[in-house]
């Protein structure tokens, strides 16, 4: 069996990183048709430097997808700042791309065409969208179904093409919202492994939500875990393992895993009980 052994994650402000995504006191509340306020997030203040995998786990309810949509610049903070290389961010840009649970393909269009989308708004010429278009479909294993319409893909099919279609738009940020959560379990492991690999051979920065404490484990360098609403962060965990820089399936059997699998779910079931760090 392959021996596996946790790799060095560079610390935040190390040098040769930098912050590529910063939460700056950062809350959320919204208001209830009632009219009544929640308080979704806590004040937060998070740094994730380029080239992370950082996932976000914790009980539900308690805002991971408030930060994720702040980050992608579908909300604004109640109070505090989030910016992207130093920059606030104010609303969606190319440069953040954002992969959801369900695919979002145009039925209309082709599974290549879909991918094509970015390169084509952004007004590249026809031959070399294509040429970019089927890179990536080759690097998410679809170039045999280029032609094809969404509804003539499976499930894991339709995420593949939506990854496709985002990394075709070439984006500094890659966030992703539950993106295998609706798959069966032989699929979001093969998706795992699939993301793991073109994580491994692009370095984008990914920012990742899940409710599975190993998916969060096998894919990410760092694991942030957060308190029931409002949410603020009560653990930031680096737990990237490797053997020879690629994840590999066994790395579930290996003690070191298990270690960091029982570490999280337990900062989980404190944060269900309202417990602090």
């Amino acid at each position: 069996m392959t021996t596996i052994s946790p790799a060095p994650t560079p610390a935040s402000g190390a040098p040769g990183t930098r912050h590529k995504i910063e939460f700056e006191e950062v809350t959320k509340t919204y208001r209830t048709d009632s009219g009544d306020s929640v308080q979704a997030l806590a004040s937060t203040t998070l740094s994730i430097d380029e080239g992370e995998f950082v996932c976000i786990v914790g009980p539900s309810g308690c805002g991971k997808s408030t930060l994720m949509q702040m980050l992608a610049g579908f909300h604004q903070p109640t109070t505090g700042r989030v910016l992207t290389d130093g920059a606030p961010v104010v609303a969606p840009d190319r440069d953040r791309g954002v992969v959801f649970q369900q695919a979002n393909l145009y039925p209309w269009l082709t599974t290549r065409a879909n991918v094509e989308l970015g390169p084509r708004l952004r007004g590249v010429a026809k031959a070399e969208r294509r040429a970019v278009a089927d890179q990536y479909l080759e690097m998410v294993g679809l170039t045999k179904f280029a032609d094809r319409k969404p509804y003539e893909l499976s499930g894991g099919m339709q995420q593949r093409a939506q990854i496709a279609r985002v990394l075709a738009n070439a984006p500094d940020v890659i966030l992703m919202d539950e993106p295998f959560g609706a798959l069966d379990a032989l699929t979001r492991e093969r998706m795992q492994m699939e993301l793991s690999q073109i994580w491994r051979e692009r370095r984008t920065t990914v920012v990742f939500i899940t409710h599975d404490v190993e998916e969060a484990i096998f894919l990410g360098t760092r694991v942030l875990v957060m308190t029931a609403r409002p949410g603020r962060v009560m653990l930031d965990l680096p737990v990237q393992l490797t053997s020879d820089g690629v994840a590999v399936p066994e790395l579930r059997s290996q003690a070191n895993f298990i270690e960091l699998r029982d570490t999280v779910t337990e900062a989980i079931y404190r944060a269900q009980d309202g417990a602090t760090r």
